[in-house]
């Protein structure tokens, strides 16, 4: 049995787009079980009876995505929409690096633990004003729908849930096609690219009436369903750092430099959900100093088992 919250319709204004340094588009998955895991620590600290609350999991199912991009008559590329920084005394723009922004509209599933049925009543209560006050993906929550809580076991429960999220789409977690290209001859971004492009051919097509010949373009990707890059998470480039300097904004925690890692996720529409585990994701450390964000299970498709 899987104790969930469910806080439905998120509205997000601006959020940051730019999930890593090489993709843009969906708000990166660090983003989301960052904002959840800040929640948690505020309701931790709220009330005496929530200290051992643990959101153990988080599925995000995306309602409406609005990219801040522009495309003119004739351009090959798009453009990011930027905000205009004030300028300075010099009447010059500042030297600031724009970041690309979206507007979204999300459901959260979040999987808990440490507090009973009746303290669940108070924690959500005191989450719409913790909502309102945060930010999710740096972005600013507009509104929301009233949250609500469940008990979901089994097969039936399930998909009476999943269509509470309709229409929507989930995202999951796609890794398995990149590690079985990379077992077969490809590094890790060649591997990624040869999901995401589109092979486009033409063909003559004759006729019997001899007239001009057609052409007939057809396109194809390596596999089918709604693939897209998405930032898992970061790998440690440097040792963690013992002695604390006070150049370092937080000088408590001990840090280290890290890149981030860039995975295929895919986007699926709740109804084909049968196991809530297909599109929870939670924190995991794994080796090669690696902090990735992972699913609770991977989702199999019909045909792929």
């Amino acid at each position: 049995m899987k104790r969930i919250i469910v806080i439905p319709r998120i509205e997000i204004q601006n959020a940051n787009a730019l999930s890593s340094p090489y993709t843009i588009g969906f708000p990166a998955m660090t983003a989301w079980l960052g904002a959840v895991h800040a929640l948690q620590r505020q309701l931790n600290t709220k009330n005496s009876d929530f200290v051992e609350l643990k959101f153990n999991s988080v599925a995000v199912v995306n309602h409406e995505f609005n990219l801040h991009t522009y495309k003119g008559v004739g351009d090959f590329n798009h453009s990011i929409i930027s905000t205009s920084n004030p300028l300075k005394k010099d009447g010059k723009r500042p030297s600031t690096i724009e970041e690309a922004r979206c507007h979204l509209t999300v459901s959260l599933v979040i999987e808990y633990s440490g507090i009973d049925q009746n303290e669940v009543e108070e924690l959500l209560e005191l989450l719409p004003a913790l909502l309102r006050r945060m930010k999710i993906a740096s972005g600013d929550v507009l509104d929301f729908s009233q949250a609500y809580s469940k008990q979901i076991q089994g097969h039936t429960e399930t998909q009476k849930l999943m269509a509470q999220l309709m229409p929507g789409f989930c995202l999951i977690d796609r890794r398995d096609l990149v590690q079985e290209s990379m077992e077969q001859g490809l590094d890790g971004l060649d591997a990624l690219l040869g999901y995401l492009k589109i092979n486009s051919t033409c063909q003559k097509i004759s006729n019997e009436t001899k007239e001009k010949e057609k052409i007939e373009w057809t396109q194809t990707r390596q596999q089918q369903g709604w693939l897209v890059p998405i930032a898992i998470g970061f790998q440690g480039i440097t040792d963690i750092a013992e002695d604390i300097t006070h150049s370092q904004r937080d000088s408590i925690s001990q840090h280290r430099f890290a890149e981030s890692v860039v995975s295929l996720g895919e986007f699926i529409m709740p109804f084909r959900i049968d196991n809530l585990d297909n599109i929870l994701w939670h924190y995991a450390d794994v080796e090669n100093d690696l902090y990735l964000c992972q699913q609770n299970q991977l989702f199999i498709k019909p045909q792929e088992q």
